[in-house]
Protein backbone atom coordinates (compact mmCIF):
# COMPACT_ATOMS: atom_id res chain seq x y z
CA UNK A 1 0.00 0.00 0.00
CA UNK A 2 1.10 3.52 -0.79
CA UNK A 3 -0.46 6.49 1.00
CA UNK A 4 -0.18 9.77 -0.87
CA UNK A 5 -1.52 13.31 -0.87
CA UNK A 6 -3.62 13.75 -4.02
CA UNK A 7 -4.51 17.41 -3.48
CA UNK A 8 -3.58 20.12 -0.99
CA UNK A 9 -4.30 23.80 -0.53
CA UNK A 10 -3.98 26.47 2.12
CA UNK A 11 -6.94 26.72 4.47
CA UNK A 12 -8.13 29.98 6.02
CA UNK A 13 -7.33 30.04 9.78
CA UNK A 14 -6.68 26.27 9.77
CA UNK A 15 -3.88 23.88 8.86
CA UNK A 16 -3.26 22.85 5.26
CA UNK A 17 -6.20 21.03 3.65
CA UNK A 18 -5.25 17.63 2.19
CA UNK A 19 -7.02 14.90 0.26
CA UNK A 20 -5.23 11.61 0.82
CA UNK A 21 -5.47 8.40 -1.15
CA UNK A 22 -4.39 4.79 -0.65
CA UNK A 23 -3.08 2.78 -3.60
CA UNK A 24 -3.04 -1.01 -3.61
CA UNK A 25 -1.60 -3.54 -6.04
CA UNK A 26 0.73 -2.45 -8.81
CA UNK A 27 1.49 1.25 -8.30
CA UNK A 28 4.18 1.56 -10.96
CA UNK A 29 4.02 3.18 -14.41
CA UNK A 30 2.81 -0.08 -15.96
CA UNK A 31 -0.13 -0.37 -13.51
CA UNK A 32 -3.62 -1.10 -14.80
CA UNK A 33 -5.95 1.49 -13.17
CA UNK A 34 -8.70 -0.98 -12.33
CA UNK A 35 -10.89 0.58 -9.63
CA UNK A 36 -11.22 3.86 -7.77
CA UNK A 37 -13.33 4.06 -4.61
CA UNK A 38 -14.37 7.39 -3.06
CA UNK A 39 -15.99 7.95 0.33
CA UNK A 40 -17.36 11.08 1.98
CA UNK A 41 -17.74 14.37 0.11
CA UNK A 42 -19.89 16.03 2.77
CA UNK A 43 -19.21 16.80 6.39
CA UNK A 44 -21.98 14.58 7.76
CA UNK A 45 -21.05 11.44 5.82
CA UNK A 46 -19.52 9.55 8.75
CA UNK A 47 -20.79 6.16 7.59
CA UNK A 48 -19.19 6.65 4.17
CA UNK A 49 -15.82 7.48 5.75
CA UNK A 50 -16.12 4.50 8.11
CA UNK A 51 -16.81 2.15 5.18
CA UNK A 52 -13.65 3.34 3.44
CA UNK A 53 -11.60 2.83 6.62
CA UNK A 54 -12.79 -0.80 6.75
CA UNK A 55 -12.04 -1.19 3.06
CA UNK A 56 -8.50 0.19 3.43
CA UNK A 57 -7.87 -2.20 6.32
CA UNK A 58 -9.18 -5.21 4.37
CA UNK A 59 -7.33 -4.32 1.16
CA UNK A 60 -4.06 -4.06 3.10
CA UNK A 61 -4.60 -7.61 4.32
CA UNK A 62 -5.54 -8.87 0.85
CA UNK A 63 -2.54 -7.16 -0.75
CA UNK A 64 -0.20 -8.76 1.79
CA UNK A 65 -1.64 -12.19 0.97
CA UNK A 66 -1.18 -11.64 -2.80
CA UNK A 67 -4.90 -11.44 -3.55
CA UNK A 68 -4.71 -8.50 -5.99
CA UNK A 69 -4.56 -10.01 -9.46
CA UNK A 70 -1.92 -9.13 -12.05
CA UNK A 71 -1.02 -5.47 -12.58
CA UNK A 72 -4.30 -4.10 -11.26
CA UNK A 73 -4.24 -0.97 -9.14
CA UNK A 74 -6.99 0.03 -6.67
CA UNK A 75 -7.21 3.59 -5.36
CA UNK A 76 -9.26 4.42 -2.24
CA UNK A 77 -9.95 8.05 -1.32
CA UNK A 78 -11.75 8.02 2.04
CA UNK A 79 -12.76 11.70 2.11
CA UNK A 80 -12.79 14.81 -0.08
CA UNK A 81 -14.05 17.10 2.68
CA UNK A 82 -12.55 16.40 6.09
CA UNK A 83 -12.52 20.14 6.96
CA UNK A 84 -16.32 20.33 7.02
CA UNK A 85 -16.46 17.13 9.07
CA UNK A 86 -14.06 18.65 11.61
CA UNK A 87 -16.29 21.71 12.19
CA UNK A 88 -19.68 19.99 11.94
CA UNK A 89 -20.80 21.43 8.58
CA UNK A 90 -22.42 19.46 5.76
CA UNK A 91 -20.98 21.49 2.88
CA UNK A 92 -17.74 23.36 2.18
CA UNK A 93 -16.70 25.56 5.11
CA UNK A 94 -16.02 28.86 3.34
CA UNK A 95 -18.95 29.13 0.91
CA UNK A 96 -21.34 26.24 1.76
CA UNK A 97 -20.96 24.73 -1.71
CA UNK A 98 -21.42 21.03 -2.49
CA UNK A 99 -18.38 19.26 -3.98
CA UNK A 100 -20.60 16.70 -5.72
CA UNK A 101 -22.22 19.50 -7.75
CA UNK A 102 -18.88 20.77 -9.09
CA UNK A 103 -17.55 18.02 -11.40
CA UNK A 104 -15.68 17.94 -13.72
CA UNK A 105 -14.48 21.15 -12.07
CA UNK A 106 -12.53 24.23 -13.10
CA UNK A 107 -8.83 24.51 -12.12
CA UNK A 108 -9.23 28.30 -11.99
CA UNK A 109 -12.63 28.35 -10.29
CA UNK A 110 -13.91 28.54 -6.73
CA UNK A 111 -12.35 26.25 -4.05
CA UNK A 112 -14.71 23.28 -4.49
CA UNK A 113 -14.50 23.55 -8.28
CA UNK A 114 -10.68 23.54 -8.13
CA UNK A 115 -10.79 20.56 -5.80
CA UNK A 116 -13.16 18.67 -8.11
CA UNK A 117 -10.99 19.45 -11.16
CA UNK A 118 -7.80 18.23 -9.51
CA UNK A 119 -9.33 15.06 -8.11
CA UNK A 120 -11.15 14.24 -11.35
CA UNK A 121 -7.87 14.41 -13.28
CA UNK A 122 -6.52 11.70 -10.98
CA UNK A 123 -9.55 9.38 -11.04
CA UNK A 124 -11.04 9.65 -14.54
CA UNK A 125 -8.85 6.95 -16.10
CA UNK A 126 -10.07 4.06 -13.96
CA UNK A 127 -12.07 1.21 -15.44
CA UNK A 128 -14.52 1.11 -12.52
CA UNK A 129 -15.55 3.92 -10.18
CA UNK A 130 -17.38 3.31 -6.90
CA UNK A 131 -18.72 6.10 -4.72
CA UNK A 132 -20.33 5.95 -1.26
CA UNK A 133 -22.71 8.94 -1.30
CA UNK A 134 -25.40 9.95 1.17
CA UNK A 135 -29.06 9.49 0.30
CA UNK A 136 -30.90 12.63 -0.78
CA UNK A 137 -33.75 11.94 1.69
CA UNK A 138 -33.31 12.03 5.47
CA UNK A 139 -34.36 8.70 6.91
CA UNK A 140 -33.77 4.96 6.63
CA UNK A 141 -33.58 3.07 3.33
CA UNK A 142 -32.64 -0.33 1.98
CA UNK A 143 -28.96 -0.66 0.94
CA UNK A 144 -28.72 -0.54 -2.86
CA UNK A 145 -26.66 0.36 -5.92
CA UNK A 146 -27.75 3.44 -7.87
CA UNK A 147 -26.73 4.41 -11.40
CA UNK A 148 -26.78 7.83 -13.03
CA UNK A 149 -28.88 7.94 -16.24
CA UNK A 150 -26.23 8.74 -18.86
CA UNK A 151 -27.12 6.16 -21.51
CA UNK A 152 -23.86 4.36 -20.67
CA UNK A 153 -24.91 2.81 -17.36
CA UNK A 154 -24.86 -0.99 -16.98
CA UNK A 155 -27.47 -2.66 -14.79
CA UNK A 156 -25.87 -6.05 -15.42
CA UNK A 157 -22.59 -4.87 -13.88
CA UNK A 158 -24.43 -3.24 -10.96
CA UNK A 159 -25.97 -6.65 -10.23
CA UNK A 160 -22.51 -8.01 -9.47
CA UNK A 161 -22.32 -6.13 -6.15
CA UNK A 162 -24.86 -8.59 -4.79
CA UNK A 163 -26.99 -6.00 -2.98
CA UNK A 164 -30.78 -6.48 -2.90
CA UNK A 165 -31.70 -3.68 -5.33
CA UNK A 166 -30.31 -1.71 -8.26
CA UNK A 167 -32.09 1.64 -8.55
CA UNK A 168 -32.32 3.69 -11.73
CA UNK A 169 -34.03 7.06 -12.13
CA UNK A 170 -34.74 9.76 -14.67
CA UNK A 171 -32.09 12.39 -15.32
CA UNK A 172 -32.16 15.49 -13.13
CA UNK A 173 -30.64 18.88 -13.99
CA UNK A 174 -27.84 18.64 -11.42
CA UNK A 175 -26.76 15.12 -12.44
CA UNK A 176 -24.33 16.48 -15.03
CA UNK A 177 -22.26 18.07 -12.23
CA UNK A 178 -21.87 14.89 -10.16
CA UNK A 179 -18.84 12.62 -10.00
CA UNK A 180 -20.79 9.54 -11.06
CA UNK A 181 -22.13 11.20 -14.23
CA UNK A 182 -18.75 12.58 -15.27
CA UNK A 183 -17.04 9.28 -14.61
CA UNK A 184 -19.47 7.55 -16.94
CA UNK A 185 -19.25 10.02 -19.83
CA UNK A 186 -15.44 9.74 -19.63
CA UNK A 187 -15.48 5.96 -20.04
CA UNK A 188 -15.56 4.70 -16.43
CA UNK A 189 -18.28 2.27 -15.35
CA UNK A 190 -19.49 4.13 -12.27
CA UNK A 191 -21.70 3.02 -9.39
CA UNK A 192 -23.07 4.70 -6.27
CA UNK A 193 -23.33 2.29 -3.33
CA UNK A 194 -25.78 3.35 -0.60
CA UNK A 195 -25.29 1.55 2.72
CA UNK A 196 -28.46 2.71 4.48
CA UNK A 197 -26.88 5.26 6.88
CA UNK A 198 -25.17 8.65 6.79
CA UNK A 199 -24.85 10.73 9.97
CA UNK A 200 -24.06 7.85 12.30
CA UNK A 201 -22.08 4.62 12.05
CA UNK A 202 -23.86 1.32 11.46
CA UNK A 203 -21.22 -1.41 11.53
CA UNK A 204 -23.56 -4.06 10.15
CA UNK A 205 -24.48 -2.15 6.98
CA UNK A 206 -20.90 -0.83 6.66
CA UNK A 207 -19.56 -4.39 6.55
CA UNK A 208 -22.29 -5.26 4.03
CA UNK A 209 -21.06 -2.40 1.80
CA UNK A 210 -17.43 -3.55 2.10
CA UNK A 211 -18.43 -7.11 1.19
CA UNK A 212 -20.38 -5.79 -1.81
CA UNK A 213 -17.33 -3.93 -3.14
CA UNK A 214 -14.97 -6.86 -2.59
CA UNK A 215 -17.52 -9.15 -4.26
CA UNK A 216 -17.67 -6.85 -7.29
CA UNK A 217 -13.88 -6.57 -7.56
CA UNK A 218 -13.59 -10.35 -7.35
CA UNK A 219 -16.20 -10.91 -10.06
CA UNK A 220 -14.40 -8.41 -12.30
CA UNK A 221 -11.12 -10.35 -11.94
CA UNK A 222 -9.33 -7.68 -9.88
CA UNK A 223 -9.20 -9.65 -6.61
CA UNK A 224 -8.98 -13.30 -5.60
CA UNK A 225 -11.36 -13.37 -2.67
CA UNK A 226 -13.78 -15.97 -1.36
CA UNK A 227 -17.07 -14.25 -0.65
CA UNK A 228 -20.75 -14.98 -0.18
CA UNK A 229 -22.72 -14.71 -3.43
CA UNK A 230 -25.04 -12.04 -2.03
CA UNK A 231 -28.41 -11.25 -3.58
CA UNK A 232 -29.69 -11.50 -7.13
CA UNK A 233 -30.66 -7.86 -7.37
CA UNK A 234 -34.03 -6.55 -8.48
CA UNK A 235 -33.75 -3.59 -10.87
CA UNK A 236 -36.18 -0.86 -9.86
CA UNK A 237 -37.06 2.45 -11.50
CA UNK A 238 -37.33 5.01 -8.71
CA UNK A 239 -40.27 6.67 -10.44
CA UNK A 240 -42.19 3.37 -10.21
CA UNK A 241 -42.07 3.34 -6.41
CA UNK A 242 -45.17 4.46 -4.53
CA UNK A 243 -44.89 7.66 -2.48
CA UNK A 244 -46.83 7.71 0.77
CA UNK A 245 -47.45 11.30 1.88
CA UNK A 246 -48.85 12.83 5.04
CA UNK A 247 -52.14 14.69 5.46
CA UNK A 248 -51.12 16.68 8.55
CA UNK A 249 -48.05 17.97 10.35
CA UNK A 250 -46.86 17.11 13.87
CA UNK A 251 -44.89 14.48 15.74
CA UNK A 252 -44.25 11.42 13.56
CA UNK A 253 -44.66 7.95 15.06
CA UNK A 254 -43.35 5.35 12.63
CA UNK A 255 -44.81 1.86 12.92
CA UNK A 256 -42.86 -0.05 10.23
CA UNK A 257 -39.23 -0.31 9.20
CA UNK A 258 -37.45 -0.53 5.85
CA UNK A 259 -37.46 -3.96 4.29
CA UNK A 260 -40.86 -4.87 5.76
CA UNK A 261 -43.56 -6.22 3.51
CA UNK A 262 -46.76 -4.17 3.79
CA UNK A 263 -50.20 -4.37 2.25
CA UNK A 264 -52.57 -1.77 0.87
CA UNK A 265 -54.38 0.25 3.59
CA UNK A 266 -51.99 -1.01 6.29
CA UNK A 267 -51.26 1.55 9.03
CA UNK A 268 -47.65 2.67 8.62
CA UNK A 269 -47.48 5.62 10.99
CA UNK A 270 -49.31 8.16 13.09
CA UNK A 271 -49.09 11.93 13.42
CA UNK A 272 -49.60 13.45 16.86
CA UNK A 273 -50.57 16.95 17.87
CA UNK A 274 -47.32 18.49 19.23
CA UNK A 275 -49.17 20.36 22.01
CA UNK A 276 -51.94 17.99 23.09
CA UNK A 277 -50.52 14.58 22.12
CA UNK A 278 -53.64 13.34 20.33
CA UNK A 279 -53.42 11.35 17.09
CA UNK A 280 -54.56 13.81 14.44
CA UNK A 281 -53.77 11.75 11.32
CA UNK A 282 -52.84 8.26 10.23
CA UNK A 283 -50.48 7.24 7.41
CA UNK A 284 -51.67 4.23 5.43
CA UNK A 285 -50.01 2.33 2.60
CA UNK A 286 -51.47 2.92 -0.84
CA UNK A 287 -50.07 -0.31 -2.37
CA UNK A 288 -48.89 -3.81 -1.55
CA UNK A 289 -45.11 -3.96 -1.48
CA UNK A 290 -41.86 -3.57 0.47
CA UNK A 291 -40.85 -0.44 2.39
CA UNK A 292 -37.79 1.00 0.64
CA UNK A 293 -37.53 4.34 2.48
CA UNK A 294 -38.97 5.53 5.79
CA UNK A 295 -38.63 8.97 7.34
CA UNK A 296 -37.28 8.98 10.90
CA UNK A 297 -37.32 12.64 11.97
CA UNK A 298 -39.35 13.31 15.13
CA UNK A 299 -41.58 15.81 13.31
CA UNK A 300 -43.05 15.84 9.83
CA UNK A 301 -44.80 18.41 7.64
CA UNK A 302 -48.10 18.10 5.83
CA UNK A 303 -47.86 16.59 2.33
CA UNK A 304 -44.34 15.32 3.06
CA UNK A 305 -43.08 11.97 1.82
CA UNK A 306 -43.09 9.60 4.80
CA UNK A 307 -42.42 6.34 2.93
CA UNK A 308 -41.38 4.97 -0.46
CA UNK A 309 -42.69 1.50 -1.27
CA UNK A 310 -41.47 -0.92 -3.90
CA UNK A 311 -44.67 -2.13 -5.52
CA UNK A 312 -45.36 -5.83 -5.94
CA UNK A 313 -45.37 -7.00 -9.53
CA UNK A 314 -49.15 -7.27 -9.75
CA UNK A 315 -49.58 -3.57 -8.86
Amino acid sequence: MIKETLYSTDSYLREEFKVEGFRFGNTGEDADPAACIIGSMRGNEFQQLFICSLLVKRLKELETSGAIVGDHEILVIPSLNNSSMNVGMRYWVSDNSDINREFPGNPQGEPTSRLAANIFEKVKGYRYGIQFPSFYRKGDFIPHVRMQPTGKESASLANLFGLPYVITSKSRSFDVKTLNYNWQINGTDAFSVYSGDTGHINELTAKQAVSAVLRFLTRMGILKYNCHNGYIASIIEEEDMAEVKTKASGFFRRLVNVGEEVHKEQLLGEILDPYEGDIISEVHSNVDGIVFYAKKDPMILENASAFQIIKKLHE
